[in-house]
């Protein structure tokens, strides 16, 4: 392995710990939610206000979130079963899910949406002034596009 992909494996894996990407239970803002479900509550709460309509089966949340179906249909399971989320048939589909945010679901989903954007106001206010922010967020969408395209990236 050449040094730089060892000195990226070594900062990305220090990142995620660092950013508490690794717990089961809690978001890295602090929520006590799975960071999946909490992914999942800002998918759908953004797909409500833009008034997504065709964005809302199983099958596009799982892309949004890049899992597999087994994953995404235990995932809407356990949100169902939290009171978050409402599965219809779809009209069109017979195969298909539609999913919809409960009114509980958009309450936890806007607290989150809070949570989360107060912590990248703090995260964004202590980057190293030598490092200018707008850069920051190009190294991180290169890193995504990479990501997105490597032979490795399993999709759903």
């Amino acid at each position: 392995m050449s040094k730089t992909a060892m000195d990226l494996r070594r900062s990305i894996q220090g990142f995620v710990r660092a950013f508490g990407l690794l717990s089961g239970d809690q978001t890295p803002c602090g929520q006590p939610l799975a960071p999946s479900h909490a992914h999942a509550l800002l998918v759908l709460l953004e797909r409500d206000r833009a008034a997504d309509a065709d964005g809302r089966k199983q099958q596009d949340l799982a892309t949004a979130l890049g899992l597999d179906k087994s994953s995404i249909t235990r995932l809407c399971t356990k949100m169902v079963d939290a009171g978050h989320l409402q599965q219809d048939a779809s009209e069109t589909d017979g195969r298909a899910w539609v999913l919809s945010l409960s009114a509980k679901g958009r309450r936890v989903a806007e607290t989150l949406e809070e949570a989360s954007k107060a912590r990248f106001r703090r995260l964004a206010a202590a980057l190293p002034t030598t490092l200018p922010s707008e850069e920051v967020v190009e190294v991180l969408e290169a890193l995504t596009s990479a990501v997105l395209s490597s032979a490795e990236r399993k999709t759903p």
